[in-house]
């Protein structure tokens, strides 16, 4: 499965550019042109990476505030700046967000972003390695990988979007399958206040989002007056 980038830029023809250089490289880029466009698009579902200008619109520092989304969804998502702004000040604020890069635009050429991008990836997947390696961050059970830090699920290979409300239950009850998960336990581990019939609804959208992908997908149990547990698949 490609990589997927999500590429913000408020410049038409900059922005039209830099996915062009992407996709010939075989990534899957989705494209924002502001902040509130890609907060909406992130609280879904995350990229694998994302490329933010700074000055975004109206927003001045809109690439920062989107930074500090991300870092709140997921620790260890690479961002990298793409920006006209060049002082040291910009560049250090931006890295202090938790930028894995900061480049400019007056000596970022459409050839070396995608091996920037390339080599950023290739850094990646070692530390992954690593950390699955002592299995810290990943959850696997039969068919399910959920990617903690990344807050992305799978099954069967196959990426299913989550928000991240459906991701906090999901992880809730696939870290300890077959037990049973009432639906407080699951309102306190998606750190909502909801009611019942509203953890129901949840539950019944993560199914649909599962069975989109896999019309056989059972492996979420409800256990009446009581709760719900994952089965073993």
């Amino acid at each position: 499965m490609p990589y997927t980038i999500a590429l913000v830029e408020d410049d038409e023809t900059l922005r039209s550019n830099y996915a062009q250089a992407l996709l010939r490289d075989g990534y899957q880029v989705t494209t924002y042109s502001s902040r509130p466009e890609a907060s909406a698009a992130f609280a879904h579902a995350l990229p694998d990476l994302a490329i933010l200008d700074i000055m975004l619109q109206d927003e001045m520092e809109g690439g920062f505030e989107l930074c500090r989304e991300l870092r709140s969804l997921s620790p260890s998502l690479p961002i990298i700046f793409l920006t006209a702004r060049n002082s040291d000040l910009d560049r250090v604020s931006g890295l202090r967000l938790g930028a894995w890069d900061y480049l400019t635009k007056d000596t970022t050429t459409l050839d070396f972003l995608p091996v920037r991008i390339s080599s950023l990836f290739k850094m990646l997947a070692t530390i992954r390695g690593a950390t699955e390696g002592n299995g810290e961050t990943i959850i696997r059970h039969g068919f399910l990988r959920i990617e903690e830090e990344r807050k992305q699920v799978s099954w069967k290979d196959v990426l299913i979007s989550l928000t991240l409300t459906e991701f906090w239950i999901i992880s809730d009850l696939a870290r300890r399958p077959g037990h049973v998960k009432s639906h407080d336990q699951l309102m306190n581990a998606a750190n909502v206040i909801v009611t019942n019939n509203a953890i129901a609804a949840h539950v019944r959208r993560i199914r649909e989002k599962f069975r989109e992908s896999d019309p056989s997908f059972n492996a979420i149990r409800a256990e009446y007056g009581m709760g719900y547990r994952w089965i073993e698949a």
